[in-house]
Parts: structure tokens; C-alpha cells; sequence
């Protein structure tokens, strides 16, 4: 179990929340009900399966969350370039997906580091 507010994935996926956020702000009224409720969710389940990954006691366990927030950083990604494709936000929607790149990017070093730690030592006579 560790902090996961010291993790530097946690604080990228807060801002990834913000960003989104405003994203979602300048949706028009048919969007904001329908599109934005999914983008606010998925931005959510990032830092919030960290976090809740961070509690577990297993590297295993906590393995799963991350793959689970990576798995929300993929839809989030396919919403935002919704939002793109149909012209809306697009001013606000450039940063969120840098920064939901950096946070792919920061949870699949994440993910390979906690597997690794977690495999048991290969006996020298194997």
C-alpha cells in the first residue's frame, strides 16, 4: 500500500480532470448531457482506480487498477477526438489529450515497473 498522491501518474490524471472539465464546459446543451457526462467519467476513473489501486496490498491488485485507469485514459482519448471530428471545443480539447498521452504514457512505465517488481526471482538452477 502507498500514498498515491506522491505517485507524479496520480497529480498528471488531477489535471487531466481539470482539463476535461473544461472541455466539458464548452460543450453545447445537447453535448453536455450526453458527451460531457462520459468524458467527465472517464477522466475520473483514471486518477480514481489509481488512487484505489494505491490501497491494495497486492502488486497484483494494484496492477489491475492501473490497467483498469489506462483502459479509461483509451475512451477518453476516442472522446476527445469526437469532440474534434464534430468541431466542438476544439481549443480546450488539444491540451486534454496531450496530457492524457503524458498519463497512457506514465501508466504503462507504471503497469511494466509493478508487473516486474511483483514476478517472483528466477532460481539460478532454471
Amino acid at each position: 500500500m502507498q500514498d498515491h498522491r506522491r505517485l507524479h501518474v496520480y497529480q498528471a490524471a488531477r489535471r487531466l480532470v481539470r482539463e476535461v472539465y473544461q472541455v466539458a464546459c464548452l460543450l453545447g446543451p445537447d453535448e453536455r448531457f450526453t458527451l460531457g457526462k462520459q468524458l467527465r467519467r472517464a477522466a475520473l476513473s483514471v486518477g480514481s482506480n489509481i488512487a484505489e489501486g494505491c490501497g491494495r496490498l497486492s502488486a497484483r491488485d494494484f496492477a489491475h487498477f492501473l490497467d483498469i485507469a489506462l483502459g479509461s485514459t483509451r475512451e477518453l482519448e476516442f472522446q476527445l477526438l469526437v469532440c474534434l471530428d464534430i468541431g466542438i471545443a476544439d481549443a480546450a480539447v488539444s491540451p486534454a489529450l496531450r496530457t492524457n498521452h503524458r498519463v497512457q504514457l506514465m501508466l504503462a512505465r507504471l503497469i511494466t515497473s509493478v508487473r516486474d517488481r511483483a514476478r517472483p526471482p528466477r532460481s539460478p538452477h532454471a
